[in-house]
């Protein structure tokens, strides 16, 4: 599991029932994000992004038990505490925000440099 997810979904509790649990919270969170991100709209479509990009994902998931089937994923979402996922979203997102700003601004310095040093 990359630390990425692990760092920003690790400590969302799990509600399942020890016994049903064939694929591991984070990977599904992870698919889940992944997919809307590259434009899912749905569970079906979460699963197939899952299908057609499984060797990717299994570079950084650990995916025990192949894709979750999209019920499965439908179901672990449903019984997720939605503040709690988005808390950790959006504290995430923030973070990354932060980082792409001070990029951002070091390319835009670096290049005004880069500029007037040209200029003279």
């Amino acid at each position: 599991m990359a630390p990425i997810f692990v760092e920003c979904f690790g400590k969302i509790q799990d509600p399942r029932v020890d016994r049903t649990k064939k694929h591991l919270l984070l990977d599904i969170i992870a698919l889940g994000l992944c997919a809307v991100i590259a434009g899912a709209e749905g569970w079906e479509e979460i699963e197939d992004f899952g299908q057609e990009h499984y060797a990717w994902l299994d570079g950084f998931l650990s995916l025990p038990n192949g894709i979750p089937h999209h019920e499965t994923i439908r179901r672990v979402f449903w019984v997720l505490d939605a503040a709690q996922l988005t808390g950790h979203i959006d504290e995430r997102w923030r973070n990354l925000n932060s980082v792409i700003r001070i990029t951002a601004t070091r390319e835009e310095n670096g290049k005004k440099t880069k500029e007037s040093c040209r200029k003279h």
